[in-house]
Parts: C-alpha cells; structure tokens; sequence
C-alpha cells in the first residue's frame, strides 16, 4: 500500500526507517498531519534481524518497519514510497520535491535517511556484507560467536573494533592491512589477549579465507571492518544544510543538537544520519523524541498566532 501524498502537511519526515517511523507515530498521536517519503532503502536490509532492541530481538529489518508503517498508518499518517530530490525553505514553512516531480509543503521537517556504508575495494568483501561481514559486534557478534574472525584494519579504529570483537571468541586475527603501523603498546596488549597479528595487505577474501597480497590464505569464516559512513543528505543542499565530517573521524553526518535540531531552523534530523553509531533501538528513540519536539515547536507558534489574535480582540 502507498498512501496518496497530500499538498500540505504539519511535518514531512524523509527516510522511513526505525528513527522516521517512530519520529511520525509520535506526532500523529499528538494529532498532526504527517507524511513519511521513503526510498525503502534499510541500512540494515542485508541482515537477517534486528538485534539489541528489547521485545523484537531478532526480527528481520523489513518485518519491523512494515509493523511500523502499520502503526503509523492506524493513526492518520501518511507513508509514502519515493525519493526526494531536493527541499527549499520559504516564508511559511518548506517545499519537499520528489524525483518523479511531486513536490510537498510542510511546515516542519524531519531528516532520517540514515546512511551509507563504504567499503574497501577488496574482491570479495561487498557481496558478504551484512552476513559474514559485519561492523558491529552488539549487531552481529553473538551469531559468529566462537568463530575464526578477521578484524581489516583501514584506519586507527580497527585497534579499537579488534579491541571489542576478542570479547565474542578466541579465535582472532587483526590484518594489518592498510592500517597505520602499531604501536608497541597496542602489540603487546594483542598478545595479551591472544590476537594474532598478520602483516601485509589483503588481496581478496575467498570462501575460505583472505587471500594476501603474497599467495598467503588466512582461514577465518566471518570478518568484522569499520566502513566509511556517509550520511544520505545531498537534497539538502538547497537548505544551506550539508553533511559536515564526524567528530569521531568515521565519516560525515549532518550536525545536530542533543535534541535533534539543526542550524536551519525548522529541520530536524534523528537516527544515522546524525549519529553515525545509532542501532536500531537509539535511533527510534531520537526519531520519538525529534517528534515529540517538533510538536512543541509548532504549539509554540499556534500559540504566538491566538495570543496575537487575542490582543487583537479577534
């Protein structure tokens, strides 16, 4: 089902996952009208579920936003399939153009179209992604639990993501790759732990192992690699909004406050497009509290409009 879009609503949220979803069930329970335009793109559509969020523990990613989309829906709010191509600010609000040519006006606007994951180019890693591949060990870690894993270091953050992954089995191998040298330190702290180190760069991973550059095959059944994250913004631009590199290095996210609010007032953004390490479980809460805040913000002005009215014995 794609509900018919509307010309106007209170608030448009673009990006239909966990924080849009949830950000547009709490303002249509607060009886206002919402429309959510979604790509239907996931981040986390190559997994096979849902992990660390208490009472839907292991539901598949696209199960739980169909439930969503239901939910929004029993509450008056729109979900609508598309891609946005661009948004404008004017004088009473926004206007919010699809690529297929409808254009949408709102007077709030919520930004949760997550993110991008870039990985290396190594043969062989992308078409594993989501399954025997993985960034996160609270998403993943337990289903590979006791395996033979691979940490690829690209970056001085594979030493912490070795760090945590030792925590789910024994069997660990840090690749140096095209990571910056160790330290001495950050060495013996591997040997402590039993993480064995492999120097020289990979070449390819293969059913069975990685390939190294030198006609070495390393064993390993499940491999753990922190991507580039690349927040999915590029129509914002025509709001003097883009995406601003990441405090922690990991990539570019669009800057918002602890609340959600961005520099263009008016525009909200919640889940991974902000918070890069947002799960599932964090994002939908942002995306709630987003909403929660945005309808504040619209009392506020309805509020400025009647006293206004008021004074003017209207």
């Amino acid at each position: 089902m794609t509900d018919e879009l509307r010309d106007r609503y209170d608030v448009v949220v673009i990006g239909g996952g966990a924080a849009g979803l949830n950000g547009a069930l709490v303002l249509a329970r607060a009886r206002r009208t919402v429309a959510v335009i979604d790509a239907g793109e996931p981040r986390n559509a190559p997994a096979d579920g849902v992990h660390g969020l208490l009472g839907r523990e292991g539901t598949p990613p696209r199960e739980l936003l169909a439930k969503g989309r239901e939910e929004v829906r029993g509450y008056g709010g729109h979900v609508v399939d598309g891609r946005v191509a661009k948004a404008r600010k004017h004088n009473d609000g926004f206007t919010v153009a699809l690529e297929d040519g409808r254009e949408v006006a709102a007077r709030r606007v919520l930004v949760t179209t997550g993110l991008t994951d870039r990985l290396p180019d190594l043969p062989g890693l992308a078409e594993r992604w989501g399954t025997t591949v993985m960034h996160c060990p609270y998403c993943h870690g337990w289903e590979h639990r006791n395996q033979a894993i691979g940490v690829i270091a690209t970056g001085p953050n594979a030493v912490h993501q070795a760090t945590l992954f030792r925590q789910w089995t024994d069997d660990l191998v840090f690749f140096a790759h095209t990571a910056p040298e160790l330290t001495a330190d950050e060495r013996e702290r591997f040997a402590a732990r039993g993480v064995r180190v492999v120097e020289g760069e990979i070449a390819a991973i293969e059913p069975d192992g990685a390939r190294m550059k030198d006609g070495r095959l390393i064993e390993r059944e499940a491999y753990a690699i922190a991507t580039r994250m690349e927040a999915r913004a590029g129509f914002l631009a025509g709001l003097g909004l883009e995406p601003a590199e990441h405090p922690s290095g990991a990539g570019q996210h669009v800057p918002a406050d602890p609340m959600g609010r961005t520099s263009i007032d008016g525009v909200w953004a919640a889940g991974n497009v902000t918070d890069l390490m947002a799960q599932v479980g964090p994002a939908a809460a942002a995306g709630a509290q987003a909403g929660a805040l945005i309808n504040y913000d619209l009392i506020e002005e309805e509020t400025a409009e009647a006293l206004a009215l008021h004074r003017l014995g209207a």
